[in-house]
């Protein structure tokens, strides 16, 4: 349930993004997902933009993104988001550049997985 201000509580997010409370507990232990806030009693609160960056983290989980490598693009992310000198925004393009080239090559390998998968069904059911 969103509170009065916009913010929701740890099972609010865990529903919306279809993602165990464990998990959003993890990342918040490891720094991937901090809370943008905590309750007078201690509870997580998180923002839209947490949300956001949650759904981000949850598309990277099935094309086998390590933790390190949601870390460092989140990381790459947030300094282009908040102004880098042009040396430094040309560092970042690039490594968000490697980041694509990645996506794009375990994209082609889930595609080629869902193929072998679907033949694979496809003779189960003609036996």
């Amino acid at each position: 349930m969103a509170t009065s201000n916009g913010m929701m509580h740890i099972g609010e997010l865990a529903e919306r993004s279809e993602m165990s409370l464990r998990s959003l507990r993890h990342y918040d232990e490891i720094g991937l997902l901090s809370a943008s806030g905590r309750t007078e009693g201690g509870f997580r609160l998180y923002t839209e933009t947490d949300y956001e960056r949650l759904i981000l983290i949850r598309r990277m989980k099935p094309l086998g993104f390590s933790l390190d490598e949601m870390a460092d693009l989140l990381r790459i992310i947030d300094a282009l988001e908040n102004g880098s000198d042009e040396n430094r925004r040309a560092e970042l393009s690039a490594e968000l550049s490697g980041f694509v080239e990645q996506t794009i090559t375990r994209r082609e390998k889930l595609r080629r997985q869902l193929e072998m998968a679907d033949e694979f069904l496809e003779l189960l059911r003609t036996r």
